[in-house]
């Protein structure tokens, strides 16, 4: 809601302008009235908005033509006066007044008018014939009030109408002409009905709907009070009601008969609740709420998050599959203005048979969004609603940021979840392979993908001693000259090489001599393509005389060209080296270690799915 209102006060000369303004403030007709009032400003808290509102006059005698036009470039709404007993003063509302306001604001924003007829204690019929027709003709008014400046009648009235013109306008919802409500308008409501919709069944039912009465008005509504709201909807309309509940044209037909009832103040309050402006834009600061990530940080979802994101009825999909299909899919982005997702998801995360994001996947690339990219993930929650279904201040209070790596070198101990592992290596050495197969995609899926569906990004969940983590492995593109801090900045290093062609190692011994030799990051070198002939390389030292020269662990073999989904063991072994930097390698060779570690995610995963088929049923 704006932070102030500038009401401006025209007419022609001696119609009452100054005589409102004063009366407004001494609550008494002036004895004597000066050409022109002085601004006033009403504080918040004597307004019924609670907004400071400003009051300007315009004396023809005192101010030029300049001067009018600041003024009605500075005002928020435009009172247009004119005495009631005079019929020249009502002509030159539209011959004069609205014409010269019309020309000097935009076509697109018109100021909304208000017409006020003063004067009305000296005559017994009222100016409403005259001025309908006027109020027809021109949209941008919002209404007419008479007055009486010298009897105290309707001041009050007149100013709140002002302030309530500005506040709750009219024009970007309702269109008189048509009788109905705009599109913007509709659009943003139906949204907010989706959101309000919690079981995600078209019907607001009347546990939805207190919630929404609570959310918006911060009380909820008596059963009578919700009945007598159903049977309007039902005398007026067919569709209305279905099942004891709301449907969406049942919501909509309320919000059309709130606005032509004069009550503009219900619609924007649920419209302001739900995040969006005057242009009925949702705000920058609904969606980006500010969350400061300090140096060697990093952002996940917290656990609220991640039960709002499973809570929603549209990602567990209808047939009870698992997965999304693309209908789904877009049944859960309705809410949005634009399809957050791209065809590169389905190769970020896992899939099903049918290339459907799993829900697993579903959960990993919003831990992959809020990772790499927090403010897009904070946009995403808010466009689902986050804030407003869990109660929070914004949907920041989603986002986990960890502390700093160095604390956890220091307490050689960690709380974070996702693990970031940079994979370099020449071109061909099978990175690609690598990361597709940490999703159960072997070679004979992964050539079923399309070029253009490619992505440098995989994410999956990993297991450590029986703590499921978030591994996100991220192909760096070899230009070896130039490695960006982004390309460096991570939990581990993965230098894949082809076996079977003799140069590909030399790119990753380089790699790890210039970038990480002195690094605190643990690298793992990968001798990928294992199903092949292995070659010599030609570099100085082979491979594992390399490793064993700079303490690494020995090369780990890899193959995606399998029957079936390839190991994952290989990825638990990256996110332990993650989690637990400050091992020594004579930790990391010890096989009890990984035995340890690779035990306790199978009992972990054979939990986890068991209880996963118990949550599905009582759904």
């Amino acid at each position: 809601m704006r932070k102030d209102v500038r009401i401006l006060l025209v007419g022609e000369p001696k119609v009452g302008k100054t005589s409102l303004i004063m009366s407004l403030v001494s609550e008494e007709f002036p004895d004597e009235v000066p050409l022109r009032a002085e601004e006033i400003t009403i504080p918040a808290d004597v307004t019924p908005e609670r907004v400071p509102t400003h009051i300007v006059d315009y004396s023809e005698a005192e101010q030029s033509d300049e001067q009018l036009y600041q003024e009605i470039s500075k005002a928020n709404v435009i009172c247009i006066v004119y005495s009631v007993n005079n019929k020249k003063s009502i002509e030159k509302v539209t011959s004069h007044w609205i014409p010269l306001i019309n020309d000097r604001t935009d076509k697109d924003s018109r100021l909304p008018l208000i017409l006020v007829g003063n004067k009305s204690d000296l005559v017994e019929h009222s100016s409403m014939e005259t001025i309908l027709p006027i109020m027809n003709q021109y949209s941008e008014i919002e209404t007419c009030v008479e007055c009486s400046a010298k009897n105290l009648k309707n001041i009050s009235e007149l100013f709140y109408y002002a302030q309530k013109a500005v506040l709750h306008p009219t024009g970007p919802l309702y269109c008189p002409e048509e009788k109905e409500m705009k599109p913007s308008c509709i659009k943003a409501l139906t949204r907010i009905f989706k959101i309000s919709d919690l079981d995600n069944d078209g019907i607001l039912n009347d546990n939805e709907l207190n919630f929404f009465q609570r959310t918006c008005f911060n009380m909820p509504l008596a059963p009578q009070a919700l009945e007598d709201v159903k049977n309007v909807v039902r005398r007026n309309m067919t569709d209305g009601v279905k099942g004891n509940g709301l449907t969406l044209k049942g919501f909509l037909f309320l919000h059309t008969l709130f606005i032509q009832r004069g009550r503009h103040e219900t619609t924007w309050t649920v419209l302001r609740r739900f995040g969006y402006d005057d242009d009925l834009e949702l705000t920058q600061e609904y969606l980006f709420p500010l969350l400061k990530i300090p140096p060697e940080c990093t952002t996940e979802l917290n656990h609220n998050a991640y039960l709002f994101l499973q809570s929603l009825d549209r990602c567990l999909t209808l047939d009870r599959d698992c997965a999304l299909s693309p209908d789904e899919l877009k049944d859960l982005f309705k809410v949005f203005p634009y399809m957050p997702w791209g065809p590169d998801v389905n190769t970020t995360v896992c899939t099903n048979e049918q290339g459907w994001i799993t829900y697993q996947g579903y959960l990993s690339q919003w831990t992959l969004t809020t990772y790499l990219d927090m403010q897009r993930c904070l946009e995403y929650l808010g466009y689902l609603g986050y804030s407003i279904i869990h109660e929070q201040e914004s949907q920041a209070a989603a986002i986990t940021v960890t502390r700093n790596k160095r604390i956890d070198l220091q307490k050689k101990q960690t709380q974070r979840n996702v693990f970031r592992c940079n994979v370099l290596g020449a071109r061909g050495s099978g990175k690609s392979g690598f990361l597709q197969a940490f999703l159960g995609r072997n070679l004979a899926k992964q050539k079923r993908i399309r070029d253009d569906h490619k992505s440098y990004y995989a994410i999956s969940t990993t297991y450590v001693y029986g703590q499921e983590k978030y591994l996100l492995l991220h192909e760096v593109l070899p230009d070896f000259e130039f490695l960006s801090e982004t390309d460096l900045a991570c939990d581990i290093v993965c230098l894949v090489y082809d076996i079977s062609n003799p140069h590909s190692f030399e790119y990753c011994a380089k790699a790890y001599k210039k970038y990480f030799i002195d690094s605190k990051t643990p690298c793992m070198f990968i001798a990928a393509k294992s199903d092949l002939h292995e070659v010599r390389q030609q570099y100085g030292l082979s491979p594992l005389d390399f490793c064993r020269r700079h303490k690494l662990h020995p090369p780990q073999l890899f193959t995606c060209n399998t029957a079936d989904a390839p190991s994952k063991d290989l990825y638990n072994k990256l996110t332990t080296m993650a989690m637990y930097p400050h091992m020594t390698q004579a930790d990391l060779k010890n096989s009890t270690f990984w035995l340890r570690a690779s035990v306790g995610a199978t009992v972990f995963a054979v939990l986890g799915f068991a209880m996963y088929k118990a949550l599905l049923k009582q759904r």
